[in-house]
Parts: structure tokens; sequence; C-alpha cells
């Protein structure tokens, strides 16, 4: 599909963008949504680059993963939508995929790692109560769950380790009681977010 971007120094320049992308057959975009390359495009004219988002749906059948991702100027949209009716999950922004695709990547279970981040996000909070804070699955190791926050200090980011331990003991209380208001409150029908929580009032 053809898309057009119109850049500040006054050039408008065409793209070709896949509407529907299956990482079975193009693993290679895998590795461009987690690099942070993917959809990079450099104005024809003055070579800056740009990062566009569109609309865009991601196909994982061996990881039985079938996802829509909508650009983040289409969040608030997406709330007052209010009702749906979509085969896909659903992520908002390309940050947001590539985080969610990191943790599925990783073998390990969305709903317990957003589950995770609404728990430092609480505590970030108690600490920090007037800063603007997000929080980020950035890998596994031996060592825990790393989850990077950032907003705490301008140009830094907050490294945080989870015991493997622990994300356990979540995934069995999620088990116990799924309808807690701990794991339903981060999904809005087909999304499922932290940002969830976090949201404004106003699209609540």
């Amino acid at each position: 599909m053809k898309q057009d971007i119109a850049c500040p120094c006054g050039n408008n320049f065409s793209i070709d963008i896949e509407e529907e992308i299956d990482l079975d057959l193009k693993p290679e975009h895998l590795d461009n949504i987690l690099s942070g390359t993917f959809m990079s495009y450099d104005c024809t004219v003055c070579r800056k680059k740009h990062k566009p988002e569109f609309r865009i749906v991601i196909i994982w059948k061996s990881k039985k993963l079938k996802m829509e991702v909508l650009p983040e100027l289409e969040r608030g949209e997406f709330y007052r939508r209010k009702k749906e009716n979509t085969p896909y999950e659903t992520v908002i922004g390309f940050p947001e995929m590539a985080d969610r695709l990191a943790v599925i990547k990783d073998n390990l279970e969305p709903i317990i790692i957003e589950t995770i981040k609404s728990y430092l996000l609480a505590k970030a909070e108690e600490n920090y109560p007037d800063k603007d804070i997000n929080a980020w699955y950035y890998g596994a190791s031996s060592e825990g769950i790393e989850f990077h926050l950032n907003g705490i200090r301008k140009d830094e980011v907050a490294v945080m380790r989870v015991p493997h331990e622990f994300y356990e003991k979540t995934m069995q209380d999620y088990k116990k009681r799924p309808k807690s208001e701990t794991f339903t409150s981060l999904r809005v029908r087909s999304y499922l977010s932290v940002q969830n929580i976090l949201r404004p009032d106003a699209l609540k």
C-alpha cells in the first residue's frame, strides 16, 4: 500500500508498506522491529529520518499470534469506540508492538509481563508522584527479567530486574484468580496493556 510522507523541508514522498506481515515467512521483519529500524525512511531531499506509524497486522502462526497494530494517534479513538468485533489482539504504537513481540519471542506471557509493569509503575509513582513514567520489557536472562523505566530523570533509563520466581508467583496468582481486578484492569476489549490503567479519566 502506498503512503505519503510530508517532510518539514517541504518535500512530499511516497513509500510502500505491507499491511500484513507474516513473521514466519519474513523473520527479518522481527529483527527490524526489535532493533528499531522498522519503517524508517529518509526524506528523498533533505535526508531527514522519518518513522511514521500506520495500521498493520502482524501474523506469527508459530507463536499463535494475530495482532493488529494501531498508530499512537488512534489511541483516543480506540477507547471511544466502546465496541468492536476483531479477531486480533491489539497493541497501540510501534514501541508497544516491539515490546509485545519481544515478550512473545522470549516465550513469556504478556498478561504476566504487563502485570509486573503495573507493580513497577505503582512503586515508581510512590517515589516520583509528579513524573510521567513508562515501563518497557527489555529481556530475560539467568539473572531475571529486565525492565526499563523511563521518565524518572531526563535522558536516563532506570533498569529493574525482577526474579524469575516473582514471574512464576504472578503466573500462579493469575491462574488462581484470572478475574481479579489486578488482571482485568489491564485489558480493554482486544487491548492488553498497562497503559489501560494509566489512561486519562476522560478515556475511561
